[in-house]
């Protein structure tokens, strides 16, 4: 499986977000049942160049509910007001039934909007990256976390946790618990990714994505050793857990083919800070 990516970040990615009757992103953090949502697209959407027709969908499966199919060609429909923390703007609309089938899922009114590249711009905090933007990510098209990451934490748990609490887009196997601190600078198959802000982490990876339950790890073990008191004693403390590095790509606005990232690509580091207390947080 191949992923094409952009300026924005990978395609497909973060492109669709649900809202409440006020235009409001509706996240786990308030309604965990999305993480129920199981989403696929066709295989042939990873291709280099592809475009949908009009028989490509996006597929949108939970518990108890059937198959919605979202056209992956663009809506026509707009809808004003759409809000993702301090970002406001326009989104395209997927309409009456994929609106019925999420207001169903979470119990109260619910859209489906899928983020207008043509009209908007959702810009990368500027303090640590300039010139880049997303879809509907919280904040970065990028980010990396490292298997042996997860193998460390898990060793510290009763109950291990698999990836997929994390979100990450990138995950890299094959390097030393927590290196993805100190990545400056990497490559993979010809792009190149720079790290810009260690990942503060929200108490998303506390919900459990197969049942949609909560609970207080890994959050709690994590306070122990990669929060900013532990990693950062000399800087600001502001209470926050790091896990994993968001990262930009910096060959995004360069022209051309070969923009692929697949899985089993080799990883290459190129430019490292000394320690995880000297990487931007």
């Amino acid at each position: 499986m191949s992923k094409t990516q952009s300026n924005r970040g990978f395609r497909w990615d973060r492109q669709w977000l649900v809202v409440n009757s006020k235009g409001r992103a509706i996240t786990q953090r308030v309604e965990p049942k999305l993480a129920l949502v199981e989403v696929a697209l066709p295989t042939e959407a990873f291709s280099e160049g592809w475009e949908p027709n009009n028989d490509s969908y996006l597929v949108i499966r939970a518990p108890g509910m059937g198959p919605l199919k979202i056209p992956l060609s663009n809506p026509s429909e707009v809808m004003d007001g759409v809000s993702v923390w301090e970002w406001s703007g326009s989104a395209l609309d997927e309409g009456a039934e994929a609106a019925t089938w999420f207001s169903t899922h979470l119990g109260k009114p619910s859209r489906l909007v899928r983020f207008s590249e043509v009209k908007e711009m959702k810009v990368v905090d500027p303090n640590y990256a300039q010139g880049y933007n997303v879809m509907f990510s919280d904040g970065y098209p990028y980010l990396v976390l490292s298997q042996g990451s997860l193998n460390a934490l898990n060793s510290l748990l009763k109950e291990p946790v698999p990836v997929n609490r994390f979100r990450p887009n990138v995950l890299v196997d094959g390097c030393e618990p927590f290196a993805e601190d100190l990545w400056k600078e990497i490559r993979i198959n010809k792009l190149t990714f720079e790290g810009v802000k260690l990942c503060s982490r929200c108490k998303v990876p506390t919900i459990n994505q197969e049942t949609a339950l909560g609970g207080c790890e890994p959050t709690e073990t994590l306070l122990k050793f990669r929060s900013d008191k532990a990693l950062r004693p000399n800087k600001k403390q502001q209470g926050k857990v790091y896990f994993g590095q968001n990262m930009v790509c910096s060959d995004a606005h360069s022209r051309g083919k070969g923009k692929i990232v697949k899985v089993g690509d080799p990883v290459y580091v190129l430019k490292v800070v000394p320690s995880s207390a000297e990487a931007p947080a």
